[in-house]
């Protein structure tokens, strides 16, 4: 009897649990009254009802976009808002919102509109407009320049303050190299070299003949590829940490005649070396002098101390080349500014005095915007970039602002300026490719445009992203890769080709 009491008590017990539970006879199965949502691309906030018997999770599959509940309507439904930023990007965007009851789970699939891309039709000529050729000396160096390729962390590169050819992975330059490089359309090299490591005691700072005959050798490369060459002095002025101190060379007069004894003697022995090289062969005084800061150091609150230093080594630079005599008494010689920036440029360079008459050009480098060029911050550049990806501002006429510069301050009177450096690092994506494209059309349109001949840098750095600036094998010639290739096309092409600037901007990627 005692057995059959707790049979029954049970199931008397679970039966009353049954009539006192609403799921086994009013659940109600998870629904949303929408499965798709459509923006436009300025966002904005639509409504969904879920109905279920009880609470449930809201997962946006996307930050751009928000799921709130805001009111119920009657016992199982609930009214969700769902709102969504604007779409800055000229793609489309899709993304899931999720609602979880438990075991039970629906979607609604959330999907916004590209943003629309500027109207051209709307665009004034005007505002790219640029300068006529004059014929006046700049835009003969210009001609004559033209488009250049840098054979980049090679001689100048170096390891424990010992400069070496292939010191930072590159292997040793052939003639190949230079064949191939003038083959892609390039009609200038510049070959940057780093001494240091190679140089004697004080007083005679005798360059090391080996290193010297090195770099003669692939001078000669480039001679018989019929290259125009630009030479210099490189990393030993980097940061201020080298030899080439501007630094210490402000504050302390006898660090500052010590450092003038060496460049006339470095620059009298690399001149007696090359004394019988035509005209083809450029001398570069040194590379981006300064402080290490980037040209916002010292040099800003020192009173124009470093200029004066820098104008003074300039000065004994072709004071050294041109006592050598030979074909030095009038080769074409390139003076770098202060970190080789254009506002210091303008602001700061005086130009040496020279025996020759109409042979010396200014040496600038503009990588901007650096955030877009050489660490890859930003993916894409333009108008037509995408705006969550590109750098902020006008970006084409920004870039335009320097050229107009150097123009108005130099060119039109009739000052050579070259630029020494500019680039873009390589991209992963198809998308972000083309717009390194562009951008490296842009640069050579308005480097043709303006007259100021500019050449590529190329450190061998194979990749993509961050200072991966490689194009040509340095030791074939070849192309690093059929990405490396289109971007060679592109910049030469550009450089070479009668379209505008406005027809350049017209075909941004989109």
């Amino acid at each position: 009897m005692k057995y059959l009491f707790y049979i029954l008590t049970t199931l008397f017990l679970t039966a009353a649990c049954g009539q006192d539970n609403p799921q086994s006879t009013d659940q109600v199965k998870l629904s949303v009254d929408k499965t798709a949502l459509e923006f436009p691309a300025e966002g904005g906030e639509q409504t969904i009802t879920v109905t279920a018997s009880g609470q449930f999770v809201l997962m946006p599959g996307e930050k751009w976009f928000t799921a709130r509940k805001t009111l119920k309507e009657g016992e199982n439904n609930v009214i969700v808002a769902v709102k969504v930023e604007e779409n800055t990007a000229y793609e489309t965007r899709q993304a899931r919102l999720s609602v979880t009851a438990g075991s039970e789970k629906t979607y609604v699939e959330v999907n916004q509109a590209a943003a629309e891309y500027e109207d051209l039709t709307d665009i004034n000529p005007k505002d790219f407009e640029t300068p006529e050729n004059t014929g006046n000396l700049a835009w003969q160096f210009a001609e004559r320049f033209g488009i250049g390729w840098n054979l980049g962390n090679h001689f100048d590169a170096y390891n424990d303050e010992v400069s070496g050819e292939t010191a930072w992975g590159n292997p040793k330059a052939t003639q190949a190299t230079f064949t191939k490089v003038k083959a892609a359309g390039f009609t200038t090299v510049r070959i940057p070299v780093t001494w240091m490591g190679h140089i004697g005691e004080a007083p005679e700072y005798k360059i090391e003949e080996a290193w010297l005959n090195r770099v003669a050798e692939v001078v000669g490369y480039a001679e018989a590829a019929g290259l125009n060459v630009v030479l210099n002095i490189h990393h030993d002025g980097a940061d201020s940490a080298h030899w080439l101190d501007i630094k210490t060379a402000a504050t302390n007069p006898d660090v500052h005649a010590q450092i003038l004894d060496q460049v006339s003697a470095m620059w009298t022995q690399i001149a007696e070396k090359f004394k019988d090289k035509g005209e083809f062969l450029v001398f570069e005084a040194f590379n981006e002098i300064h402080d290490g800061g980037w040209g916002w150091g010292d040099n800003r609150k020192d009173g124009g101390k470093q200029y004066k230093c820098l104008n003074e080594w300039n000065q004994a630079f072709v004071d050294a080349v041109r006592a050598v005599g030979g074909e030095n008494a009038g080769r074409i010689l390139g003076i770098p500014a202060y970190c080789t920036n254009v506002d210091i440029a303008i602001s700061s360079l005086v130009m040496p005095t020279d025996s020759a008459k109409d042979r010396l050009m200014i040496s600038v480098h503009c990588y901007d915007p650096h955030e877009y060029t050489l660490t890859a911050k930003y993916s894409e550049w333009g108008h037509t970039a995408n705006i969550s990806a590109k750098p902020s501002g006008d970006n084409e006429a920004d870039l335009k602002k320097v050229f107009e510069k150097i123009h108005k301050n130099f060119i039109s009177k009739g000052i050579p300026v070259y630029l020494g450096e500019f680039g873009c690092v390589n991209r992963e994506t198809e998308r972000t490719q083309k717009f390194q494209q562009y951008y490296l059309r842009y640069y050579a349109k308005l480097a043709k445009s303006y007259g100021v001949p500019c050449m590529l840098w190329d450190n061998g750095a194979k990749g993509a992203g961050n200072e991966r600036h490689a194009f040509f094998d340095h030791a074939t010639g070849e192309y690093c890769s059929g990405e490396a290739k289109l971007a060679i096309t592109a910049l030469v092409d550009s450089y070479d080709n009668s379209q505008t600037l406005l027809d350049v901007y017209k075909n941004a990627p989109r």
